[in-house]
């Protein structure tokens, strides 16, 4: 028997051996001490609800469900043997993981409620077998040493990072606490598996590249793992491939984003080994460059059944959310979460989350999303309150770079983000929290990129406006239709017995929160209002929308043409092209228009040289004015005499000046007669002058005789004139020819082309202007 108190590992027990009863010494861990049994791998539901094959079905659940239930009752040592040294019970728990319908999947919820039941049962045992494998120590008496536990579970593969991933997509939902615990025992007994994440990290990037690959577009730039090669042939684009390989595309592109997202919300440790590998710049890259690719096709292309394309955009839209969540999930863990708790490098990480919101700037439909469901004004906020001196620019810098995305996108910000918070804390919390709750209700959806419910077909630019989504029943509902279908499902993955009708008043009521929804139904706490409604209740038919023409209004509304409002028309007034019976001639001979016209023009028939105005009458009685044609008003303004004062007029118009004679100093002086000499000079050179128009070629040769001292004086030596034109064709140039024409082709946009190639080239560098 096994000692008390004395690890497994080193256990001894004796047994008898063979028909005479011969004992024997094993160790506790031992192949022979392993019961001969064989598990059945797993299957998964049928699809459809076919008797035969759901009795099929029963039947292999049952196998392994008494399989797994006869594991998990066997003691301590009797289960490590098994475990350890049993590879059917391997290929049944590897084929679960495997083949385990996801979330999404069509299977997840079978058609027979017997199924269902089965279902829930296999998965059940499975995880508490996997919870068992992952515990090193039940009791005080049953307990490996960590360090062998580690090595068992390492060296023999009952675990490693792909069923770690699969754990925590097929277990995460109701079972976080409990697989995140399970999980970090497992990489606090066995470090190895921290260098097995840094090797798998390279992996999941290439899932990247390959969707780029298969969808003919490239990574560029520095995110790209390896480079184009010349001579690679052009691939199909998602718009041209053929369905199956689109379908395929998208449901590895769902079942990636998941499956690194749950890992990633269970076990945050993790988030390290990804922040190394680069791993949020190249999410940013392939969002924008593959999602509005994939969305693009699903909208447009024409498939057969409406039910697989509503599926597809589903999945897509699930897939831009999961990448959304996993860039905040790292943020928040490497950058966001160390300044809340504070510490000596909150300026290392307040700059690295800078660093990240300006490196996502270039990245408009990531960047729109991403601040959509966590605000990023929220998360400056919270670095603006954490540290008081941060600059001011950048963040700005950044807000600004938001904006501008949404206007990129062509979409309007939720008018939850534009209207001003009434708490100045409420942002702080939600930027560094606003990831902290990711569960299905606890973040605010993506815009609305949805199809309608009750068959509507996904729609193109409408699709992207930011209106208010409605469920079924016609009311304003705060998260998308995929949304509220995947709350729906995960409630009744639990409660199967409640209707739809009932699940959508108890969302509507608890603010779409799944998990509270299904607390206070299994802890009976509903609100009164619930109490009184049918737990059977179905879903509320869709209302049809009013008619378009009802609600319709124009400038044209009632007048004499308006179809819609008038029961009768005169048809006599409407005509298609040239109105009938109409001839040019007869349309050019009618002069009707100078009839009307001969009114206007006798006014000014008759001309009268002179008017005699009579005694007593003036102008105006005979339409004249008193404009004068001969009169001379040349002096009309000047008053002369009129203002000048009583006195001489010959002193008031003449200042007094003292003769030359008597001013003092009446000598001049050497200065004044040079000033003088200039004078007279001057004026016999002026004395040929026209002083009213100069002759430009003139002007423009003193100018340049003034410009050329100007320049002597300042030691300029104007450069020689080029010599562009050079010798006829034919002949040569010379070598100083070239480099003249070298010198024109790089310094001719400095004048009056006001540097249009250099701007040219700086818009093209920046993307503005595709090439």
């Amino acid at each position: 028997m096994a000692c008390a108190r004395v690890p497994l590992d080193e256990q001894q027990v004796t047994e008898t051996d063979g028909p005479l009863g011969k004992e024997r010494t094993l160790p506790a861990l031992h192949p022979e001490r392993k019961e001969e049994r064989c598990f059945v791998p797993y299957k998964p539901p049928p699809e459809g609800s076919s008797p035969a094959d759901v009795e099929e079905f029963l039947d292999h659940g049952k196998f392994i469900v008494e399989d797994l239930e006869w594991l998990l009752a066997l003691p301590h040592d009797k289960f490590w043997c098994q475990v350890v040294f049993d590879e059917s019970l391997q290929k049944c728990l590897d084929s679960y993981l495997r083949h385990a319908p996801r979330g999404l999947d069509p299977a997840a919820m079978p058609s027979s409620p017997a199924a269902a039941d089965m279902q829930r049962c296999i998965h059940r045992a499975v995880f508490m077998t996997f919870l068992r494998m992952a515990t090193h120590k039940e009791s005080k008496e049953n307990f490996l040493t960590p360090a062998v536990f580690g090595e068992i579970i390492y060296e023999n593969f009952l675990f490693d990072i792909p069923k770690i991933l699969d754990l925590c997509v097929l277990f995460g939902k109701g079972n976080t606490q409990l697989l995140h615990k399970m999980i970090e025992n497992i990489f606090t007994q066995q470090p190895c598996y921290y260098s097995d994440l840094d090797e798998t990290v390279p992996s999941v990037l290439q899932v990247f590249d390959t969707i780029l690959n298969k969808c003919g577009l490239q990574c560029e730039g520095a995110t790209a793992m390896e480079p184009l090669k010349l001579n690679t042939h052009s691939r199909p684009t998602a718009m041209t491939m053929s369905q199956q390989d689109l379908v395929d595309l998208v449901l590895y592109l769902c079942d990636s984003a998941t499956t690194i997202h749950a890992f990633l919300d269970i076990f945050p440790a993790a988030c390290s080994s990804f922040h190394s590998h680069g791993f949020l710049n190249r999410l940013a890259s392939f969002y924008e460059t593959a999602v509005p690719d994939f969305e693009k096709a699903v909208r447009k292309r024409n498939f057969d059944d409406k039910g697989l394309q509503e599926d597809l955009w589903r999945r897509v839209s699930h897939s831009c959310r999961k990448m959304v969540e996993i860039a905040h999930l790292l943020l928040q863990h490497m950058c966001l979460q160390p300044i809340l708790e504070g510490g000596e490098n909150i300026q290392t990480f307040a700059e690295e989350l800078l660093q990240h919101f300006t490196a996502f700037l270039p990245e408009k439909r990531f960047l729109s999303d991403y601040d959509e469901q966590f605000p990023i004004a929220d998360d400056i906020s919270l670095l603006q309150q954490a540290l008081p001196f941060i600059d001011d620019t950048r963040t700005s810098y950044v807000l600004q770079g938001v904006d501008s995305a949404w206007d990129s996108v062509g979409r309007r910000r939720p008018q939850s983000q534009i209207q001003p918070k009434s708490s100045p804390e409420a942002p702080v919390a939600q930027g560094a929290t606003g990831g902290g709750t990711l569960s299905s209700g606890g973040h605010t959806p993506l815009g609305v990129r949805e199809p309608g419910e009750g068959g509507e077909s996904p729609r193109g630019a409408e699709a992207m406006l930011d209106l208010p989504r409605k469920g079924n029943n016609g009311a304003a509902c705060p998260v998308s239709a995929g949304e509220l279908e995947s709350l729906l499902s995960c409630i009744r993955d639990l409660l199967p017995d409640l209707g739809e009708g009932f699940l959508l008043a108890c969302l509507q009521e608890y603010n779409y929160n799944s998990e509270l929804v299904i607390n206070n139904i299994l802890e009976d706490r509903l609100a009164p209002s619930l109490d009184k409604l049918d737990r059977a209740m179905p879903r509320p038919v869709k209302e049809d929308l009013p008619p378009v023409l009802n609600t319709r209004s124009n400038v044209f509304d009632d007048d004499e043409f308006d179809v819609f409002h008038r029961d009768q028309v005169d048809m006599s007034r409407i005509w298609k092209g040239r109105r009938k019976g109409e001839d040019v001639k007869e349309m050019l001979n009618d002069k009707q228009h100078i009839a009307e016209q001969k009114a206007r023009y006798q006014a000014y028939e008759t001309v009268v040289d002179e008017v005699v105005i009579e005694p007593g009458q003036t102008p105006a009685d005979y339409g004249l004015d008193n404009y004068d044609d001969e009169y001379d008003d040349t002096y009309d303004i000047n008053q002369v005499g009129a203002n000048d004062l009583d006195g001489d007029s010959l002193l008031n118009r003449r200042p007094f000046t003292i003769p030359q004679v008597l001013r003092a100093g009446s000598k001049p002086t050497l200065e004044e007669e040079e000033d003088g000499e200039e004078e007279e000079e001057t004026e016999e050179n002026n004395v040929n002058r026209d002083q009213f128009v100069q002759d430009p070629a003139l002007l423009r040769e003193r100018a340049e005789a003034r410009r050329a001292t100007m320049q002597q004086r300042k030691g300029y030596r104007p450069q020689p004139a080029g010599n562009v034109a050079g010798r006829p064709k034919g002949q040569g140039q010379t070598q100083e020819t070239h480099l003249d024409r070298r010198k024109k082709e790089a310094n001719k946009s400095r004048g009056a082309n006001h540097s249009r190639r250099t701007m040219a080239d700086r818009k093209r560098n920046k993307g503005m202007i595709p090439s």
